[in-house]
């Protein structure tokens, strides 16, 4: 077998407009071409980069499948296969999506110059009462490498990860649009948005707040471990500046299968950040010899024991002081 060859990943941030997929669209080309020309082979932006995503918590089910669009023959999709092959890379990004039944999923899709080469519904949405939960978990080949997809709230369900992993995923996609809402932990909360707007004569105390536990020192506490106890490759992209009321604070980052960030957005403004993949550390990698040594005899009818799933979000039913 050939070695696997290593692989330039980019992982944006950008301030999306709330539907309007034309403007999203028109940003995510702009970063593409800049992220192309630094060499990146794979550009992966956030969840429902092409539609936006708090403002959909208002849309009644009309308006959420005004908003949606068929999968591969709509026109983000198509827009996005037509920026591939001018830039000659692999693009994933998020969108909702509908079917002839008019169900409706919260949608990431990954894209080159031939289209559609992989999609993935995200397995546990939230944000509108009228969206479809994923059924299947989605692994591929991209440039050799196996990849996967999880979006958001995905991810904190560790068994996810794990699953992906176990079919093979040596690289999970994790598009979010996270941080910087209330929760139950101590520390979290919203951030005031007159931080953003004065962001150039004051970033100090912007990214006081954006790198505390209402942001960045929360992500710290568990997406290092997912990659970690996985021996995988996780790309973390998440937007940055306001979503529609809520201020989101970035953080775009690529994490290697030691648990460690090897590259990550720091600018408070769109930016991307680029990093190599490297084959040789998905072995060496502490996670690759812990997923050897399962004995799932052990716990594999405790896992799969009869469940009924409950998810509650903090900040989609609390008003912002």
């Amino acid at each position: 077998m050939d070695k696997k060859q290593d692989l330039k990943i980019a992982s944006v941030q950008f301030e999306h407009a709330s539907g309007d997929k034309t403007k999203n669209l028109d940003t995510i080309e702009s970063l593409c071409e800049k992220a192309a020309a630094a060499g990146a082979q794979v550009v992966a932006f956030h969840e429902c980069s092409i539609t936006g995503y708090t403002f959909a918590r208002k849309l009644n089910k009309e308006q959420l499948l005004g908003l949606a669009e068929f999968v591969p023959e709509g026109p983000s999709t198509e827009k996005l296969r037509k920026i591939a092959a001018k830039y000659g890379i692999t693009i994933l990004a998020g969108l909702f999506e509908k079917d002839a039944e008019d169900r409706i999923f919260k949608c990431y899709v990954c894209v080159d110059a031939d289209g559609l080469q992989a999609k993935h519904h995200k397995l546990h949405p939230f944000i509108n009462p009228h969206l479809t939960p994923g059924s299947a978990y989605c692994v591929f080949d991209l440039h050799g490498w196996k990849c996967g997809i999880l979006i958001c709230y995905d991810n904190n369900i560790l068994e996810n990860v794990r699953a992906t992993s176990l079919l093979g995923a040596e690289v999970i996609f994790m598009p979010h649009v996270t941080m910087c809402t209330p929760s139950s932990r101590p520390g979290a909360g919203f951030v005031d948005p007159a931080l953003w707007d004065n962001r150039h004569n004051d970033p100090t105390s912007l990214r006081l707040e954006f790198d505390g536990m209402k942001g960045r020192q929360w992500l710290m506490k568990w997406l290092p471990a997912r990659a970690y106890d996985n021996a995988i490759y996780a790309v973390f992209s998440n937007p940055i500046g306001m979503d529609d009321d809520q201020l989101k604070n970035g953080c775009s980052m690529i994490l290697d299968p030691f648990g460690d960030v090897i590259a990550e957005c720091r600018k408070l403004d769109d930016d991307f950040c680029l990093a190599s993949i490297h084959a040789e550390k998905l072995q060496q990698a502490g996670g690759f010899r812990y997923k050897n040594a399962r004995r799932p005899d052990l716990y594999r009818d405790i896992l799969g024991q009869e469940h009924t799933p409950s998810q509650k979000v903090a900040w989609l039913n609390q008003e912002k002081n």
